[in-house]
């Protein structure tokens, strides 16, 4: 069960790893992530059952995300909308794509082949396969994200995020960068769709609920962590925090809780690692206030 863990928190990792973009980079979060998560996994699934190859299947879901994503960003930065409702809204339509793609609420990929037989078929003990699949994507992943921030492009993307009005001042088209954020976010989002209901062997129109609080978890576990870090440490600690919260999801249900409420201990895990930075202030600060009237 821990090996299992473990490789779903390194599937997983990748929604965190898309969700960062927007979130921690542009400063703000991108509810098209419901949508565009089981999105991906729909257009991936439906792609295989009709024969498609599970690889170009796989990219199909990411590039649907990335449409989604387009949508969002254009409603957002050319439409003036809320980037919020922007991806409220979008998430509402996309359920209706999603059935209109696969013709169903869910579908089984009962007896085809996908991404995850690969492995298998290497003769990996049990659920090293998913481990293996995870790594892989992951450092490739990883690798091309931390080559994309090193580029020109990418670091004018960052300073859209840390300060817009003086990325303005500099020439920095911001309004083409979010465009691209949101696009890349969602692009990576979906395939982590995609690879999850290949692994969990179906898709299913419901499978982006609370999706969000598990991306912005896998987040926060590993800031809280680590503090201060790098960026390319920061993305290794989003895959970390991916593990820690299956593992803590895992011993969850070895205690005996029933898995329906599965949503709210993730909130409660998000709530409390969002409140661990401010009982560290109020801790220094009540230390620093006893240091000095001992002196």
């Amino acid at each position: 069960m821990i090996i299992s863990s473990i490789g779903q928190g390194l599937l997983w990792s990748v929604l965190g790893l898309g969700i960062f973009m927007t979130y921690r980079i542009l400063n703000f979060p991108d509810m098209t992530t419901e949508g565009s998560f089981p999105l991906g996994g729909a257009v991936c699934v439906t792609a295989i059952i009709n024969g498609i190859p599970p690889i170009i299947a796989t990219l199909l879901g990411v590039l649907a995300g990335m449409c989604a994503g387009l949508v969002t960003a254009l409603l957002y930065t050319k439409g003036k909308i809320p980037v919020i409702l922007s991806g409220i809204l979008v998430m509402s339509a996309l359920n209706s794509v999603m059935l209109f793609v696969m013709q169903s609420p869910n579908l089984s990929l009962l007896n085809q082949s996908n991404v995850v037989n690969f492995f298998t078929d290497m003769g990996l003990p049990t659920n090293f396969d998913i481990v293996f699949l995870g790594l892989l994507v992951v450092i490739v992943l990883i690798a091309i994200l931390f080559f994309f921030f090193s580029t020109e492009f990418g670091q004018s993307y960052i300073a859209t995020g840390d300060n817009e009005a003086m990325a303005k001042s500099l020439g920095i088209k911001t309004d083409r960068m979010k465009i691209t954020g949101i696009v890349l976010s969602n692009g990576v989002i979906a395939l982590a769709g995609a690879l999850i209901s290949q692994s969990d062997g179906y898709a299913d129109v419901n499978k982006g609920t609370g999706v969000i609080v598990i991306g912005l978890s896998s987040i926060i576990i590993g800031e809280v962590l680590y503090g201060e870090l790098t960026f390319f440490e920061r993305l290794v600690a989003i895959v970390i925090g991916s593990i820690i919260y299956q593992l803590l999801i895992l011993l969850i249900i070895r205690l005996g809780f029933d898995t329906t409420y599965l949503n709210l201990f993730s909130s409660i895990v998000l709530a409390f690692c969002l409140l661990i930075p401010r009982f560290k202030e109020k801790l220094q600060l009540k230390t620093g206030f006893e240091r000095e009237a001992e002196k």
